[in-house]
């Protein structure tokens, strides 16, 4: 046997290998999963009324420091 059809002959089982563990592993991408399921979030309006949310911070205060 030359080093070719050796070569050959590990190639077609390391392909033979790889083509079972991408059968048992099942697709690749969203093809033959389930959909995920969307997110649902609820209703600001069902809620009930809890305290004023608070402003939003503002900036930092600059204040004037007098030159020493």
């Amino acid at each position: 046997m030359s080093s070719e059809s050796v070569g050959g002959i590990c190639g077609a089982i390391v392909a033979a290998i790889v083509l079972a563990v991408a059968v048992v592993f099942g697709p690749i991408g969203q093809y033959g999963k389930p959909p995920k399921p969307a997110k649902v979030e609820p209703a600001p309006a069902a809620m009930a009324p809890a305290a004023p949310a608070a402003p939003a911070p503002r900036g930092p205060v600059i204040r004037e420091v007098p030159n020493q």
